[in-house]
């Protein structure tokens, strides 16, 4: 279970660096908007990105998230995709736009773009 001061982390406009591993075992890292609810860690991605492509195969993730206001308070997590949905994938993805972008709809919306909410189950945590 994540603390309450390290959950603040995924409720500010704070990007993550998340790492997957590819199908020969090397890592790939993508920046991402970032949310928590009361166990999981969020990550609304879309079909046929890289990063979901390689956690259906493994589920094993790591991220590091630094804070806006001073980069040298990070958080480091291991953790494993428990979940992977389309159920609310919509409106969560224009909950992140108004929190990173204020925008109230995401912007870079494609029309045939299927949205995606990777549930992550933190394994271990360091942080502040």
């Amino acid at each position: 279970m994540l603390t309450d001061e390290q959950k603040s982390f995924f409720k500010k406009p704070n990007f993550g660096h998340l790492a997957t591993l590819n199908a020969d075992g090397s890592p790939h890292v993508s920046p991402v908007w970032i949310d928590v609810d009361d166990e999981h860690i969020l990550i609304n991605t879309a079909e046929g990105r890289k990063k979901l492509r390689n956690v259906r195969r493994d589920p094993r993730v790591a991220m590091e998230v630094h804070e806006q206001e001073n980069p040298y308070s990070i958080l480091s997590l291991n953790g494993e995709v428990v979940a992977i949905t389309a159920d609310g994938a919509d409106e969560h993805i224009d909950e992140l736009s108004l929190r990173y972008l204020g925008k109230e709809k995401y912007p870079f919306a494609q029309a045939d773009e299927e949205r995606i909410i990777l549930k992550i189950r933190p394994t271990k945590v360091i942080a502040p």
